[in-house]
């Protein structure tokens, strides 16, 4: 996990500033930068418009009684484009236009949901085992007798 965000936070920003130089070069610094800036700023409209219809999406499903799972995970990768779009280059834009088209973050997060359900592990209570198999199963080992009691109270 460190390896991977030192590759995020050092190599990104280098590719991003070697695209901006060779970019640059080609047309000019000023374009560049207005490229940039119009790219931001266009991008930050869109994912505006995106969150705003996920965010109506997720209350008509909690008013209709429905999880919205997908709805949550659509915010959270709009989100992440959003956050990308702030930071300025022309790949971390690239990357976060194309998390803001619906059919793409559809299969970003197909690809999420396949990839985190392969991490996951589903437990399901059973039958409480004995520490010791010799001894018989007593249903009371289930359960933790506890008292509670106002803060502050002291028991003397």
């Amino acid at each position: 996990m460190l390896f991977r965000l030192l590759l995020l936070f050092t190599v990104v920003p280098l590719i991003e500033l070697t695209l901006l130089i060779k970019i640059g070069q080609r047309i000019g610094a000023g374009t560049t930068i207005a490229l940039v800036l119009l790219t931001g700023l266009a991008g930050a409209a869109l994912a505006r418009h995106e969150g705003w219809r996920t965010w109506t999406a997720i209350q008509r499903d909690l008013a209709a009684g429905r999880l919205p799972g997908d709805r949550i995970v659509d915010a959270l990768l709009i989100l992440v484009a959003g956050l990308l779009l702030i930071a300025p280059g022309v790949l971390t834009d690239l990357v976060g236009v194309v998390l803001l088209v619906a059919p793409t973050r559809r299969l970003m997060r197909q690809y999420l949901k396949r990839r985190f359900a392969a991490r996951m592990v589903i437990m399901s209570p059973g039958p409480a085992r004995p520490t010791d198999p010799n001894r018989p199963l007593n249903r009371d080992d289930d359960f933790i007798d506890v008292e509670a009691r106002p803060p502050g109270h002291r028991s003397d």
